[in-house]
This record gives structure tokens, sequence and C-alpha cells, in this order.
């Protein structure tokens, strides 16, 4: 999770500053959501999330000026002032009440105000942060997108999945990240993307550092897609169980809370391995449409079953 502070939003959106000098625009962002004070102007303070940054919309900023006196007013806002609030943010255009303002100088708090409406900018506060506060970890694989689908080919050192994505790349799919894959939870899904410092590279043994992009062109690379399918390599072995038909149990893989569908493949010398992850990336996407084909073939073979027991009872 990387670290988020005031003055990152607030040059993001360009909010207009009211109060604050820069050493306020350093408070921390720690919590994606945002709070609309309803309780809080009323006087009931418990339960309040008070580590989210605080936004007043038309319906506060009218309670504040019809509903609270003075005394009401500097309660309300001594309190959502306080050391582990971010910020408050005041919408639509409406003016930073006075109060509100004498006591934010004081306390060197920082005050900002937008000409957006209230829920426009409540949602791309809520992106913005998903995405910075996401939580991560680091993978050890190839991410490559086939078919628009995200595939992370893992499996041990020395299996070839370098040698197997290099070939998936000069059928057309594309490259994300070579070896290394920075995962992040954003939105409920898993979003994969290269380290910078290696973006668009790959490494081959016996030939070394390859620059994807200028070999096969720009269409040959993406900056991130989402994970949405696990391919495991392994080395061969008869006596390992490995899917045959298809109607076995699906296996999961869970990554940062989120569940993806892992297959996994043996690896044997002359197995055409990029042919085969485009078939089971195809078969992926007839699953997920709704088409079991190993369940369609299952029910074929139970129903000529049933027809040949039908005709030996007549005979």
């Amino acid at each position: 999770m990387s670290k988020v502070v005031v003055k990152d939003i607030v040059e993001k959106f360009m909010w207009n500053v009211i109060t604050g000098n820069a050493q306020a625009l350093q408070r921390p962002l720690t919590q994606v959501d945002t709070n609309r004070p309803g309780l809080e102007l009323a006087g009931y303070f418990p339960g309040t999330q008070v580590k989210r940054l605080v936004v007043l919309g038309d319906k506060e900023i009218g309670y504040i000026h019809s509903e609270m006196d003075e005394i009401s007013q500097r309660r309300a806002f001594e309190y959502l002032t306080g050391p582990k609030t971010p910020a408050i943010l005041i919408t639509n255009g409406n003016a930073c009440p006075e109060v509100l303002k004498e006591i934010a100088n004081r306390k060197n708090f920082p005050v900002f105000s937008s000409e957006e409406k209230t829920s426009h900018v409540i949602v791309n506060i809520t992106n913005y942060l998903d995405e910075r506060l996401a939580k991560s970890m680091i993978l050890h694989g190839e991410l490559v997108r086939v078919h628009g689908v995200g595939v992370l080919i893992s499996g041990k050192s020395g299996m070839g999945k370098s040698e197997i994505v290099l070939e998936l790349i000069q059928r057309g799919h594309q490259l994300v990240a070579d070896d290394r894959v920075d995962c992040f939870r954003i939105h409920n899904q898993l979003i994969g993307r290269p380290t910078p410092m290696i973006e668009g590279f790959m490494e081959l043994r016996g030939v070394g550092i390859i620059d994807v992009e200028k070999m096969y062109g720009i269409a040959s690379i993406t900056k991130q897609t989402n994970i949405d399918l696990m391919i495991t390599l392994e080395s061969f072995r008869s006596t390992s169980a490995y899917d045959r038909v298809g109607i076995e149990e699906k296996t999961y893989q869970e990554i940062l809370g989120i569940k993806i569908l892992e297959m996994r493949i043996p690896v044997s010398a002359g197995r055409p391995m990029a042919t085969i992850i485009e078939t089971a990336v195809m078969n992926y996407l007839l699953l997920i449409q709704g088409t079991d084909s190993a369940k369609e073939f299952e029910e074929r073979v139970l129903k000529e079953i049933a027809k040949n027991r039908d005709e030996e009872e007549e005979a």
C-alpha cells in the first residue's frame, strides 16, 4: 500500500485551498471511503469514522446555515477538524461557513472547495484512493493477455515460461510483465502490472534481455490487465492426476482475497505449449459464457449408455 497525503489528492483534482499551509497538506489519507457528516452536525459523534475525508455538499451546508446556531457549529467543527481527520471538502461551489474557516485557520486544518457536484466528487475520490491505497503483492511468473484474458503463467524456474510467452507474443498476444508481476486488488478485481524499470523487457536464457516493444511493435505490450486465469506449468509425470475430460472439480488460487481459476498443465518435449495455452483460454471464455464442453460430452456419453441399455432390454 503506497502512502497518500492530502497534497496528492488536491493536486490531482485541483481543488481550491481555503485554509491550511504546506504542513497541513501532509496529513495522511488512509481510508478509501468519504464521510458526509449528518449525525455529527446534529451533535452525535459516537461511531464516526474520523480518518475519512469529510465532504460537505448542498444538504450539509443548507443544514448548517438554517438549523445550527454558532454554539452547535463550533461543537461540530471542533470535532470534525480533529487530528486524525485528513481534510474537509466543500462541493458545488458552496461558501465555507465562517465558523469552520475560523476554527480551521486556528488549527492549521486543510479545508478545500470544488465546483463539482457532490456525487461526482465522491466517485472520483473513491476511485482515486481505491487505486492508490490498493492492497498489493509481488507474484513470480509471466503475465500475458491472450484473447483479452489476463493469464498468469507460473511454475518452477527453468520450465520455459518466457519462451512460451515469446511465442504467444509472436502470435499477436500481449506481454504485461516478465518474471515479476506487481499485483493489486482494485475495485474487487486483481490487476497485474509490470515493475516500471523492466516494463516491456524480457529475459531469455542464452539470448539475454530483449526489448519486446521495439522487436514486435507497440501492440505487443500492455501496461496492465485483469488477472483472470492462472496456468501452472509442471514437469510431466505419468503418476500425476491431470484433467483428462474436464469434469473434475475446478481448483482455484486465492490472491489478495480473490479466487482465480487455476489450470495445471504438464510440460514435456514436443508439446506445443503456446497452442495449448490459447486453447485453455478459449475454453475458459466458453466456460464463463455458460458453455461447459466437458459436461456436454458427459451428458452425450450418458445418453448413449442409456440408449444402449434400453436396446439390450428390448432385445
